[in-house]
């Protein structure tokens, strides 16, 4: 009896270090990789002063623009917060719409990742402002584009491709290569410090401008919404970043910020 007491709990301690081997081994692989758990933060991120603004359960911080809560049409599961397609396009449906993080950032580093459906549009805003007079936060901020850049024919249309994903919505074109096609996660970066802003995609920065320069208010004059020229050209030093229901389906994760504040 003995030896059989001995020989389990033998058997038990191999089975146990197996187990916390194989742990420690996916553990190290994924350090190596760089492979992390889906919203969450490295103790390395932590260290640096980065902020997870959807820990994907709730919606946190994340409420409809214009709006004091979180839209039912969009549905948060499975890690992911995602914007089911309506079928209406910018028309929506009820219950719906853009949404904002309820807090304003001026200089900031801005990570997420994003999944859209095939032949579906979307976009991340910055510096947004929030008022009735306004509507919409398009109306008042940048947007890094998102589109199935294979079958959206908005890809197509504007200038040199500055309607594709990743590009400054209709005002700069940034480099489609770098984008992941519909269906598959693309890891995108907004930086913005002082007026300069960069746009990066799966690691690739995709293009580079500075707000309030000549330059970007010839771009703005020159953009589909010329009568939009004075909340465009005058861009806010301190603003919301929006989410936007574009009627389809949209997929969105490991959403990060840290500010730049020097």
């Amino acid at each position: 009896m003995k030896n059989t007491m001995l020989l389990s709990a033998f058997v038990l301690l191999a089975m146990t270090a197996c187990q916390t081997g194989g742990q420690q081994e996916k553990e190290s692989e994924q350090t190596k990789t760089g492979e992390v758990e889906p919203n969450t933060l490295t103790e390395a991120e932590k260290a640096d002063g980065w902020e997870l603004l959807f820990d994907g359960e709730s919606p946190g911080k994340w409420r409809g623009y214009l709006k004091d809560s979180f839209p039912n049409g969009w549905i948060i599961a499975d890690g992911m917060m995602h914007c089911p397609g309506s079928g209406k396009g910018e028309a929506g449906g009820d219950d719906r719409g853009d949404i904002i993080y309820n807090d304003k950032f001026s200089n900031f580093h801005l990570k997420l990742d994003w999944k859209i459906s095939k032949g579906g549009n979307s976009g991340i805003f910055y510096l947004g402002q929030e008022s009735p007079e306004y509507g919409a936060i398009w109306m008042t901020a940048p947007e890094m584009q998102i589109l199935d850049n294979k079958r959206h024919p908005d890809a197509s249309a504007g200038k040199d491709g500055n309607r594709m994903a990743g590009a400054l919505y209709d005002l700069i074109p940034g480099d489609s290569s770098a984008v992941n096609p519909a269906g598959e996660w693309n890891t995108v970066e907004v930086k913005v410090y002082k007026g300069s802003v960069w746009h990066i995609v799966n690691g690739e920065t995709v293009l580079e401008y500075h707000l309030w320069t000549d330059k970007w208010n010839n771009l703005v004059a020159d953009s589909k919404f010329p009568e939009l020229n004075e909340n465009w050209a005058d861009v806010a030093q301190e603003g919301y970043i929006g989410l936007q229901d574009h009627g389809d389906d949209v997929w969105f994760r490991n959403i990060k910020i840290k500010e730049l504040n020097y």
